[in-house]
């Protein structure tokens, strides 16, 4: 676990420099996926999203990893809009360590209001393309990357939570997080998390529906 943190904080000078070529727009998050529930570990020009070190990540299984454009550990140019409604234009890029397991996640958060404003202006006096729609898929491998992650992810929310005695309440907490952070979108996820918490797939579905009553 110290390698893993010692890599992590390898990146922090390239997330000093991003921030600076960019200004105060332009907002860098390192996530340290060895804890899921607290991956935030660092953060530059935070006020551009808010994300505090501490928080959980939020669009990396949802947005990221879900997206057919995601390939070779990163996808860019993705966007978002925050509750106060402002646009941000992302890329996420995935860390790993020397055995190849995913640890982190490097992002840069870009707010584009100004970028809009501008565009809103030029679009006036000019015409713009339309834009073809990328149909390609992912390729197997890429989707078996995907997986490997999710895999992972998951096995380091239950590992970082487990304990001896666990309690019903707890569990369903557990269940909580994981649908929050869009694990439980992946292809046989409920599978998965059932045979690494002991319990059986209609358990964890009833938790699930228990989730959801409470939303």
């Amino acid at each position: 676990m110290e390698r893993s943190k010692q890599i992590l904080e390898s990146y922090i000078p390239l997330a000093k420099s991003t921030a600076k070529l960019f200004g105060n727009h332009c907002e860098i998050v390192i996530h340290d996926l060895t804890n899921p529930r607290s991956s935030v570990m660092y953060t530059i020009n935070n006020h551009v999203t808010g994300r505090k070190v501490g928080q959980s990540f939020d669009h990396l299984v949802k947005t990221v990893l879900r997206s057919k454009d995601f390939k070779e550990d990163y996808l860019s140019g993705y966007t978002y809009v925050t509750e106060d409604k402002r646009t941000i234009r992302s890329s996420t890029t995935l860390i790993r360590d020397l055995e190849q397991k995913v640890i982190g996640a490097f992002c840069i958060n870009f707010n584009v209001e100004a970028l809009q404003q501008m565009k809103q202006f030029m679009d006036a006096f000019l015409s713009t393309p339309v834009a073809v729609e990328d149909t390609r898929e992912q390729s197997n491998s890429d989707m078996d990357n995907v997986e490997g992650i999710v895999d992972g992810l998951i096995q380091q929310i239950i590992q970082n939570s487990v304990h001896l005695g666990m309690k019903r309440h707890e569990r369903i907490e557990l269940i909580r997080f994981m649908e929050e952070k869009g694990i439980f979108l992946m292809k046989g996820a409920v599978e998965k998390v059932a045979e690494q918490l002991g319990i059986s797939k209609v358990t964890v579905y009833s938790y699930l529906d228990e989730v959801k009553k409470k939303h």
